[in-house]
């Protein structure tokens, strides 16, 4: 079976061969098929910008999945303007960040809240598979069962296409996730049951 995954980050690939490592899928990205055209996201949530892609990109490829996510600090509301949201990249309505200008604008944010924060990432997949659209998100399970520490001192290591994986550690142990491999530090905090609601969820979409 063949799917494309609506995007050109080599880490989100990773991601998703990862979750489906069982199932006899060949991935393709929109470099693979030379796609260039970008969806204009205006969901207010991971999940609907999640279908807003799987829908556009649905205009290419028979089978495709998208996702979206934002991150999320516990001790900012959820509506203050601090919150990075679905605006990593753009926070406060700035320009777009380089991800070493995001390394330095969020260890400053952190450090003004204290050096240390619990975060997550609260994640949007959807599935177009021939013309139907499936979406997910579960927020109780992401704060749940993968909420993690950013601090405001950055690891020297980088993680391509992970930037804040340098000012993210573990909450059971004091390591950054860029001290381990990418598909670690994201599989180990989605755990339990949030992962195999994913992993259903993927299963039943692209049957």
């Amino acid at each position: 079976m063949k799917v494309l995954i609506g995007t050109t980050n080599p880490s989100k690939v990773k991601r998703f061969e990862e979750l489906l490592s069982d199932y006899e899928i060949e991935f393709l990205t929109l470099r693979d098929l030379g796609i260039t055209e970008e969806p204009e996201e205006t969901g207010s949530t991971p999940e609907e910008n999640a279908v807003i892609k799987a829908k556009f990109y649905g205009k290419f490829f028979d089978v495709v999945i998208c996702n979206d996510s934002g991150l999320y600090f516990e001790e900012l509301d959820i509506n203050d303007d601090r919150q990075p949201g679905l605006h990593i990249r753009t926070p406060k309505s700035m320009k777009r960040l380089e991800d070493e200008e995001m390394i330095t604008y969020y260890a400053a944010l952190i450090a003004s809240l204290g050096g240390k924060v619990s975060a997550y990432y609260l994640d949007g997949i959807a599935v177009y598979n021939k013309g139907r659209v499936s979406s997910f998100m579960d927020k109780e399970s992401a704060v749940r069962c993968s909420s993690f520490f950013m601090v405001d001192k950055p690891s020297e290591k980088r993680h391509e296409g992970w930037p804040l994986d340098s000012l993210s550690k573990y909450k059971d142990a004091d390591d950054y996730f860029v001290d381990r491999t990418v598909e670690d530090s994201k599989e180990s905090i989605i755990v339990s049951d949030y992962k195999e609601k994913i992993v259903s969820f993927l299963k039943e979409s692209l049957k």
